[in-house]
């Protein structure tokens, strides 16, 4: 019989002691709350035959599917700047790995599977908000073209979590290019074991950079690489105004996908200090904050990679190591300038356009104009219909001298203003997981068993930048009185 997964386990293979084995824990009900057709069939998986109840028994954990190889993965981590030298996979489990379509390898973990022995005293569980929360900003985040984990399967447990409160549990099947984090490198340099960091660094060439293996500074090689998906996927994050909350360590993957949705949300009004976590207290992960502390992350890294870039000299190490992280910030730019340039309209990249966005953005913020339906509105206004952008400000005199600039450069580009208002609505989403219609979602699934405003905001975020009239609600803000008071939690 052909197995429901064709598992190939290099992590679990080649990386003996970057683990401990581990079973889920059994649940006494589990119902299938959301499968995922498109990326089953994606992964190359034939899931279509097993029966709804199977689905459920396999992606509870009550059924192990032949091949796979439930572990749970070591790794360290900064936690808001302060260094824990064991974190670990305390709720989650990587059950296996296959090669989709595309000849991708591909992880395949459970998350809410219940205490493994990195939990510290934890149940190792889930709520039904908090797995239905990760699966909609993943489906959310790929709509958008943006690296990320993304969900393969929800399944309620029919067994209550302790939180503030007894909630529903749930149980989520995550999928990723793999589960390897900037803290996996720190577990390992914390413990000084060198040969460690040199297997795990050859693992993470062969599997994410390959063109590198071969190199003599292929180390170093892999700081660069790492540090310039990192730029890449940061200024995507910025683009769309989403801020992952909590940017650990343990939360950086060297594969160059989002990870772990926790305290995150899409920011409404434009403010670069915007923080919706209720445990950041002090803002170091808001949004304006997200690229340096990308950069932070890197260094650190860096640090654990010191010994496998030059094992003779520690100074010429660090001296190489800091040539990477201090071109950061100018990748970081030269990509940001890339993503908001195509927000402008713009397909090239010209003197002045910095201060363009950078003047924007400040408009944004001084008249407090929703982020995402302003650059919606600039498409409009580039069709030649200003209506709606006009409304949205304050300061009109402002607006208008900014946007005779903007004009300016547009004309610069030649194409015509149709083209460049079509090209803007594919490059400016309309519908994002608003923060109140998440919460009502959430909330309506977890409280009453309703997963039809789940279905409906999935439906709409999936489909970001075609505007359809009947979810004109999706579109909105939230009431002002919603986004002060709003605060995101991390879900454990």
């Amino acid at each position: 019989m052909t197995p429901l997964f064709p598992f190939d386990n290099t992590y679990a293979r080649c990386l003996e002691g970057f683990y401990v084995p581990c079973e889920p824990t059994k649940v006494s009900q589990p119902v299938m709350l959301r499968f995922n057709d498109g990326l089953a069939d994606e992964l190359g998986l034939d899931l279509a035959s097993p029966e709804a109840e199977r689905l459920a028994e396999i992606f509870s954990g009550n059924e192990e599917p032949a091949g796979a190889q439930p572990i749970a993965q070591a790794y360290a981590g900064h936690q808001f700047g302060g260094f824990v030298p064991q974190l670990g996979d305390g709720r989650a489990l990587l059950l296996g790995e296959v090669i989709d379509r595309q000849g991708n390898r591909r992880d395949i973990a459970f998350k809410g599977s219940g205490p493994t022995p990195f939990s510290r005293g934890g149940d190792g569980k889930a709520a039904v908000g908090p797995v239905l929360r990760e699966y909609l900003i993943g489906e959310a985040m790929h709509a958008l073209g943006i690296p990320t984990t993304r969900a393969l399967a929800a399944v309620s447990t029919g067994e209550p979590v302790r939180r503030e409160r007894s909630l529903p549990g749930a149980v989520l099947t995550r999928v990723g290019a793999s589960h390897v984090r900037v803290g996996t490198f720190q577990y390992f340099a914390a413990r000084g074991d060198t040969e460690k960091l040199r297997t795990l660094a050859d693992y993470v060439l062969t599997r994410h950079y390959p063109s590198l293996q071969d190199r003599p500074d292929r180390y170093l090689a892999l700081l660069e690489s790492t540090a310039q998906r990192q730029a890449a996927l940061l200024a995507q994050w910025m683009a769309v105004g989403f801020i992952h909350g909590v940017m650990n360590t343990d939360n950086m993957a060297v594969s160059g996908e989002t990870i772990d949705y926790g305290p995150c949300a899409f920011m409404e009004a434009y403010n670069s200090a915007a923080v919706f976590s209720s445990i950041d207290a002090q803002g170091r992960y808001a949004y304006g904050n997200q690229p340096m502390i990308a950069r932070w992350n890197l260094a650190r890294l860096a640090e654990t990679l010191l010994p496998l870039i030059d094992a003779e000299s520690s100074d010429r190490a660090v001296a190489q190591a800091m040539e990477v992280l201090n071109a950061f910030s100018d990748v970081y730019e030269g990509r940001r300038l890339e993503r908001f340039g195509a927000k402008l309209g713009l397909t090239t990249v010209a003197a002045g356009d910095a201060d363009l966005v950078d003047d924007w953005l400040a408009l944004l913020e001084q008249n407090s104009v929703d982020f995402t339906l302003a650059w919606r509105r600039l498409a409009d206004a580039a069709a030649g219909d200003a209506t709606a952008l006009e409304a949205m400000f304050r300061d009109g005199a402002a607006l208008q001298s900014w946007l005779t600039r903007w004009q300016n450069r547009v004309d610069q580009e030649g194409s015509t203003a149709a083209a460049c208002a079509a090209a803007m609505r594919a490059s400016n989403p309309l519908y994002i997981p608003r923060n109140h219609l998440v919460e009502e979602a959430l909330s309506a699934a977890s409280d009453r068993g309703d997963l039809e405003p789940f279905e409906r905001l999935l439906d709409a975020v999936t489909r970001p930048f075609d505007e359809r009239p009947e979810l004109g609600n999706f579109a909105e803000p939230a009431p002002l009185t919603f986004t002060a008071r709003y605060k995101t939690f991390c879900g454990t």
